[in-house]
C-alpha cells in the first residue's frame, strides 16, 4: 500500500491545505485529491508551459507542469527579466517536448538529462527555463507527499526565515531615516545604499554625454564620489543606530578591484554584516587579495551560472556568503548541492531575492532556507495586494521574518486568468548600461 492509499484509509484523502487565513490577499488554495488506487508510477508529465505576467512592469515567468492526474500540477520560477521572451521560447518549444511522458518522480534524472539536452549549457536563458521545470517538479512532489517542500529537504532548522531589507535615499540623512523606520518595524538586518547602485545620482552632466557619446539614458558612476558616499552613510547610520543593527551594502561590481579593496578596508570599523559583490565574475582571482587585506565578511555570486564559478572559491573560503540567484543555476536541485558544499567550508547562504524573483521563486528560496543548517540571511519580500491576488499563498513578512504558506509543495498557486491581464512589455531593460565620466562601460 503506497502513501496515498494509507492516507485514504485514515480518511485524509485531500492532500492540499488552504492558504493561511487572515493574511493579505488570502485566497483559498486549490487541493489535490488523489484518486483511488493511485500509484506514484502513474503520474506522467503531459505538458510543460510558460506562464508570463508583468504586474508593476516587472516581467515574471512561471513554468507550469501539468500531469495526467486531474488537479495535480506544479509551478516553478523561471524569471529572467532581461531576456524574458527567450526563456518562454526555451520552455514552450524545447522543454515541453522533452518532458512529455516522463515520470514526475525522477527529479534528479530529469534535471541531469534536461541540463545536457542542449549540449551547450550553463547559460542564463536555459538555466532559468530548467529552474522553472525543477521547482515545479518539487512542487508536485510535495503535493503528492502531502508535505511542504522543506520537509522533503530534511525538515526545519529554524522557525522562520530571517531577512534583510533595503534602506536607501539621495543623502546620508535620508538613508538614516529609512533605516530607522525599518528598525522600528522589526528588521535586524538592513542594507544601506546611497541612492541606486553606484550612487549614480551623484554624478551630474558627465563629459561623454556633453560630447554626444553613448545613449541619453545611460547611467554614470564616479568611483571616488561613490566611495566617499558609502563611507559617509556607514559612519552616520552606525553612529545614530548603534551596534544592535546589522548593516549590509551592495557594491554591485561597480568599482575597480583595488578601489573596492581600499573601500572595504575603510568599512571594517563599522562592522558590516557583509559587503556584497565586490568584484565582477571576470575578476574572481582578486578575492584572494581581498582576503589578505580585510576581515569584512563578503557575499558573492549573484551573477554565477555554473559550478566552475563557485566551486573552488567556496572550497578556498574566499567569501563568507554564497549569493546565488537560484533560477540562474537551475533551481532547487542544484541549489541544495551548493548549500551542502558551503556547509563543509562554513560558507553561509544569502540567496538573491529581489523584486524580479516571483513569489514562487521566493517560496523556493525560503523552503531551502528553512531546511539547511548553514543558512545566513535572505533578501526580504514586499508584495503588493495585486501580487497576492495573482499568486495566492505567496510568502509574507512579520517583523523581519519571512513566513511561508505551510501547504503541501511550495505553497504558492497562480491565478492565470488574472496574470494574463498584465502581459510582458517589449523593451530594452537598460539599468545595466553604466559608464564612467569618459564613457567607458562599467560592468555590473
Amino acid at each position: 500500500m503506497n502513501r496515498r492509499n494509507i492516507l485514504q484509509t485514515l480518511g485524509l484523502g485531500t492532500l492540499g491545505l488552504p492558504f493561511m487565513a487572515g493574511e493579505a490577499g488570502a485566497k483559498e488554495m486549490p487541493t489535490f485529491t488523489p484518486p483511488r488506487n493511485f500509484s506514484d508510477d502513474d503520474v506522467k508529465i503531459t505538458k510543460v508551459k510558460a506562464v508570463a505576467t508583468s504586474p508593476h512592469g516587472i516581467e515574471l515567468i512561471m513554468v507550469k507542469i501539468e500531469t495526467n492526474q486531474p488537479g495535480l500540477y506544479g509551478y516553478g520560477c523561471a524569471t529572467f527579466r532581461q531576456r524574458a521572451h527567450a526563456v518562454i521560447v526555451a520552455i514552450d518549444e524545447y522543454l515541453d517536448d522533452f518532458c512529455r511522458g516522463k515520470s514526475v518522480n525522477n527529479i534528479e534524472d530529469i534535471w541531469q538529462t534536461a541540463y545536457v539536452s542542449s549540449y551547450w549549457r550553463n547559460g542564463p536563458v536555459l538555466n532559468n527555463a530548467l529552474s522553472g521545470l525543477d521547482q515545479a517538479l518539487w512542487d508536485i512532489k510535495g503535493k503528492m507527499a502531502g508535505m511542504p517542500v522543506y520537509e522533503l529537504l530534511g525538515g526545519k532548522c529554524r522557525f522562520a526565515v530571517d531577512t534583510y531589507t533595503h534602506a536607501s535615499g539621495p543623502t546620508p540623512e535620508a538613508v538614516l531615516e529609512s533605516a530607522q523606520g525599518f528598525r522600528e518595524r522589526g528588521w535586524r538586518h538592513i542594507r544601506i545604499q546611497l541612492g541606486g547602485y553606484g550612487s549614480t545620482h551623484l554624478t551630474q552632466d558627465p563629459d561623454y554625454k556633453k560630447a554626444g557619446f553613448g545613449m541619453p539614458d545611460d547611467n554614470t558612476v564616479s568611483a571616488m564620489t561613490y566611495m566617499k558616499g558609502v563611507l559617509d552613510i556607514f559612519e552616520l547610520v552606525r553612529k545614530e543606530m548603534g551596534a544592535d543593527v546589522q548593516l549590509l551594502h551592495d557594491v554591485h561590481e561597480r568599482l575597480q578591484p583595488m578601489d573596492v579593496i581600499n573601500m572595504i578596508k575603510e568599512l571594517e570599523q563599522y562592522r558590516p554584516f557583509f559587503i556584497e559583490d565586490p568584484f565582477s565574475p571576470e575578476n574572481m582571482n582578486w578575492f584572494k587579495y581581498l582576503r589578505q587585506q580585510t576581515s569584512c565578511p563578503i557575499a558573492m555570486g549573484e551573477l554565477f551560472n555554473n559550478s566552475n564559478e563557485w566551486l573552488n572559491p567556496m572550497a578556498e573560503r574566499l567569501f563568507d556568503f554564497i549569493r546565488i540567484h537560484i533560477s540562474q543555476i537551475g533551481g532547487i536541485t542544484p541549489a541544495m548541492k551548493v548549500a551542502r558544499l558551503g556547509e563543509w567550508f562554513n560558507v553561509r547562504t544569502a540567496w538573491h531575492g529581489p523584486g524580479d524573483v516571483s513569489p514562487v521563486g521566493h517560496a523556493a528560496n525560503a523552503h531551502i532556507d528553512l531546511a539547511i543548517w548553514n543558512f545566513g540571511i535572505q533578501e526580504a519580500v514586499n508584495f503588493s495586494p495585486l501580487m497576492y491576488d495573482i499568486f495566492p499563498g505567496a510568502p509574507t513578512m512579520d517583523k523581519g521574518y519571512m513566513m511561508i504558506n505551510e501547504a503541501p509543495g511550495l505553497g504558492v498557486d497562480m491565478d492565470e486568468a488574472l496574470a494574463k491581464k498584465y502581459p510582458l512589455p517589449k523593451f530594452n531593460y537598460n539599468w545595466t548600461q553604466l559608464r564612467n565620466n569618459d564613457g567607458t562601460p562599467v560592468r555590473p
